[in-house]
């Protein structure tokens, strides 16, 4: 896909928007109804030949996960629509080199999850340097996850708060996560059990 293409559809105005209204505040599409019967392969390679249509049905589809990743290891509504919607352009830049034959959403995902782990540690290092004021509250997840839970999540480290949505949230296997992050499966095991000890009060307060 040329440089070009991915361009005009970064020079997009894009609306700030919950992961409740992506689906229905984006431009409309001509011929929508078929584009969201078509398997993900074909509109992959259409947005590889440079299909704008192919690369908004894309997001239409994938923006929902993509942002609850970012949202539940960043903590901050606001810059995790600014991760979502970033990682998706880079994955357009990149779209190239893209293996047709394997599935979209993963690969998105670890996109998004990545640069979400270096927004967090970046974060904490400015919070760290100024002396670490008390962290803002987060906002309500626009799903179902307890506002116990989401307290307990911002206080992890972003690693494990990132295995943990992986995990439980985008219900990708250790094995599968292990590949994404580029990590040991070991660790990534260790990062679960460690988070999931840390989470526990509020698994428990969920459960009663």
């Amino acid at each position: 896909m040329s440089e070009a293409v991915a361009l005009r559809f970064a020079g997009q105005s894009w609306p700030r928007m919950s992961a409740n209204q992506a689906s229905e505040r984006l431009p409309g599409l001509p011929r929508r109804g078929l584009l969201r019967a078509r398997r993900e392969p074909a509109l992959v390679r259409d947005a590889q030949r440079g299909s704008s249509e192919a690369l908004e049905e894309l997001f239409r589809r994938h923006w929902r996960r993509a942002h609850r990743a970012a949202y539940l290891v960043v903590a901050d509504p606001s810059a995790a629509e600014d991760i979502a919607q970033e990682s998706f352009l880079a994955a357009i830049r990149a779209l190239d080199r893209f293996d047709r034959g394997r599935p979209f959403g993963p690969w998105l995902h670890r996109i998004t999850v990545n640069r979400a782990i270096d927004h967090a540690r970046a974060r904490a290092l400015r919070r760290e340097s100024a002396l670490a004021p008390a962290a803002e509250p987060i906002a309500p997840d626009p799903d179902t996850i307890s506002d116990q839970m989401l307290a307990a999540l911002a206080g992890l480290p972003p690693e494990h708060r990132a295995v943990i949505v992986l995990r439980y949230v985008l219900e990708y296997t250790p094995g599968e996560i292990a590949e994404m992050l580029g990590l040991p499966r070991g660790t990534v095991n260790s990062r679960l059990r460690r988070g999931l000890d840390r989470l526990r009060p509020a698994i428990e307060e969920d459960e009663r």
